[in-house]
């Protein structure tokens, strides 16, 4: 049986990755936004490989359950879920707005308007 705290240690984890690829992805906007793909290119990968450590220590614990292991929900792995969830969906959102705006910048580049904030 996985223990209550196991759970939680495993929500937290969560928690700590997601907010790291959040944290990365509001950056990563930011850069965007003034015109800096490059960084914001690295951000979203670097977004991208916290997800990923975040979806495998999930994919541990839905294992777990797989193998007939009973699990008690607490409300840190809950938050840890929701948190994963909001920001795999910011992550989608954020590709979206950085193609955005490279699209942006190149209209503002052929209709030479001065760029980001000119």
């Amino acid at each position: 049986m996985t223990t209550k705290k196991e759970i939680s240690q495993i929500g937290l984890k969560l928690v700590a990755y997601a907010g790291d690829a959040r944290s990365d992805l509001i950056e990563a906007l930011e850069s965007a936004r003034k015109g800096d793909f490059d960084s914001a290119k690295r951000l979203l990968s670097s977004a991208k490989e916290s997800l990923v450590l975040a979806h495998n220590t999930q994919t541990e614990l839905l294992a777990r359950e797989a193998g007939g292991s009973e699990l008690d929900v607490t409300f840190i792995m809950v938050h840890g879920q929701d948190t994963l969830m909001t920001t795999m969906m910011l992550y989608d959102q954020a590709r979206f707005m950085l193609d955005e705006y490279q699209r942006l910048a190149r209209i503002e580049a052929k209709l030479d308007l001065g760029g980001v904030d000119g």
